[in-house]
């Protein structure tokens, strides 16, 4: 299947996303285009990546010189020590803005070498090869870089776009059920926030995409990408109706913190968690209807996901997650700024459902399953 390229185009600034089979062959030449100065590249490499990829993309570098940066993804390493170190290694090696740093790895590692890229003098050019499901349909398209904080997940960070996105789907071949599991629910998040078509592409075609077929992922990829894509032209620094795409993540970024960003719930476990939770209150605030939450619960229940939200059974497993909601990044007054779901396809406008800590308290008897 060929390669499939969408550009990225802001008022000041446009790159590619290079989407399919083997599509990292197209690196060394779009380098010279695009980075014409470049001497040094700086690799900030998730050491979860394959030794194979590794040797491929070094070779493919080879008239370059190559730094390659270790980095333990996980997100207690999405912290500001981390970049300081890196920052420091780049100074070291007396990098200058014409150079390149290269993230190869996950969203978390796409994020902190984004935003070091961001502030290293500046700016320095920056590309990204996600490596994961998750980081090839979310993180990597939209500029948004950043670490964690002992407050909550994402406050510190910056808007800064790359100079090219290459999302190889051969990538996705090593990873296990639960990575593909992570990144399929930001699959699901686009199809309903935005295109009930796509959602019902993925009745028919999720177990393909959980199987790793290479003609569904890719499809699925894209589009993705074109959905997360138009709110970001419509919002490119989140201001607006960009917090769209957060739908869903005001549960799910409570979920991760209060258990301390443990490798036992993924990302996207949370953020299908945080769906239905967001769908059961939209349901009982009376904006969506019975046959809206049914028709996503059961694309969960048929493709053995609704684990996910089976342990919201008790008032309690609701309450407890309210104090974690207080630094959604969506906030901006003493009440939690919700998105909600009309439909499938069509969401609530940011700001436009906001509930105070009390008036949650008393709704989370409903919420639950």
């Amino acid at each position: 299947m060929k390669n499939q390229e969408i550009k990225f185009k802001t008022s000041n600034q446009s790159y590619s996303i290079v989407i399919g089979n083997k599509a990292l062959d197209c690196l060394p030449k779009k380098i010279k285009t695009i980075c014409p100065s470049t001497k040094k590249i700086a690799l900030i490499i998730d050491t979860n990546v394959p030794n194979h990829l590794k040797t491929i993309v070094k070779k493919k570098l080879r008239h370059y010189d190559l730094f390659f940066l270790p980095f333990i993804a996980s997100e207690k390493n999405k912290s500001l020590s981390k970049v300081n170190f890196f920052l420091n290694k780049i100074l070291l090696n007396n990098f200058n803005r014409s150079d390149l740093i290269i993230a190869l790895g996950g969203g978390i590692t796409g994020d902190v070498a984004g935003f070091v890229a961001s502030i290293f003098k500046r700016g320095i050019n920056f590309i990204n090869i996600p490596t994961t499901l998750l980081s090839q349909v979310d993180s990597a398209i939209g500029g948004k870089t950043g670490v964690n904080s002992s407050h909550g997940k994402n406050l510190i960070g910056s808007f800064f776009q790359p100079k090219l996105v290459i999302s190889d789907t051969s990538f996705l071949e090593t990873l296990p059920k639960k990575e593909i599991i992570c990144g399929y629910a930001e699959i699901l998040k686009h199809s309903i926030i935005k295109d009930k078509n796509f959602f019902n592409w993925l009745k028919k075609n999720t177990r393909k995409i959980l199987l790793k077929k290479s003609k569904e992922l890719s499809y699925a990829i894209k589009k993705s990408c074109l959905i997360k894509i138009f709110f970001i032209k419509k919002d490119l620094n989140e201001k607006n109706t960009r917090m769209i795409l957060n739908f869903g993540h005001t549960f799910a970024h409570a979920i991760e913190v209060k258990n301390n960003f443990s490798k036992m719930i993924t990302h996207g476990e949370a953020v299908l968690s945080g769906m239905i939770l967001a769908t059961r209150l939209s349901k009982i605030k009376k904006i969506c209807g019975n046959n809206t939450a049914k028709e996503i619960e059961e694309i969960y229940k048929n493709n053995n996901l609704d684990y996910t939200f089976k342990k919201y059974s008790k008032p309690n497993s609701i309450k407890n997650l309210i104090p974690y909601l207080k630094n959604d990044k969506k906030n901006n007054d003493d009440k939690i700024n919700f998105i909600l779901l009309k439909a499938i396809g069509k969401t609530t406008l940011p700001n436009k459902n906001k509930i105070s800590i009390n008036d949650l308290k008393k709704l989370s008897k409903s919420i639950i399953f």
